[in-house]
């Protein structure tokens, strides 16, 4: 698969949606883990992400402007001993009770599929990474319409072992702006995971598009010791 400049993909694209990226520094030793939020209405636009816990949640910036609540506040990442989970709803609560429960990340998702918000019925697309004993892997999934259609649900799961270093995957939920919003297509792209903490946010919440883009999350996790640096942007201050 050919590496892609998250930078150029993120400029060239004014609505790639709820993103995620998850990797491994250039170095090799942090796994890495970015999601980002944007929005076209008043409801999904009011937003932040808030610490709770070893993970964020979601909340509204004003309470007055919030109509509905159901798909835009959310917890996006737990974590679970050694495991961090990463998503764009709901289901990181799903997954994190399925895998307290021994079920494995694919089978959690069974009983979730994309979000009922027809005519877009965006996908659901989650993350985890696994670290134990100095060693470190994730998978990713969306969970997606159809071709638009509600009445099937396609699921997907990637799973990476003993990534490279200096590499990592994207995926997103809107393949762009649209009216109904088109849905991600294939497989999460290649990109490259740099080093610097401080570079990679302020590139990614530089690239993305300024009307759209809401909130940012970004954690560096040594891989030999678990402890982690986090990074949150919000445009609402």
């Amino acid at each position: 698969m050919e590496m892609i400049s998250i930078e150029k993909e993120l400029r060239e694209n004014s609505y790639p949606g709820r993103g995620i990226i998850i990797g491994k520094s250039a170095d090799g030793t942090k796994a890495v883990t970015a999601y980002f939020i944007m929005g076209r209405s008043v409801n999904s636009r009011n937003r932040i992400f808030a610490k709770e816990g070893e993970g964020i949640r979601t909340q509204a910036f004003d309470p007055a402007l919030l109509t509905d609540p159901s798909l835009v506040i959310y917890a996006p990442v737990r974590v679970l001993g050694n495991k961090t989970i990463v998503t764009n709803g709901d289901q990181t609560d799903t997954i994190y009770e399925g895998m307290d429960c021994q079920m494995t990340f694919e089978q959690s998702l069974r009983c979730r599929e994309f979000e009922p918000d027809g005519p877009n019925y965006t996908p659901r697309i989650s993350g985890i990474m696994h670290i134990e004993n100095g060693n470190f892997n994730y998978a990713m999934s969306i969970l997606k319409s159809n071709n638009g259609s509600p009445k099937s649900c396609n699921r997907y799961t990637f799973a990476y072992e003993n990534p490279a270093a200096g590499e990592g995957h994207f995926i997103h939920t809107y393949r762009c702006d649209g009216d109904p919003l088109p849905s991600f297509e294939g497989e999460p792209k290649l990109i490259a995971v740099p080093d610097d903490m401080e570079a990679f946010t302020d590139m990614l919440w530089n690239s993305l598009n300024e009307e759209n883009k809401v909130s940012l999350f970004v954690r560096y996790i040594d891989i030999a010791s678990g402890a982690y640096e986090t990074k949150i942007v919000n445009k609402n201050q």
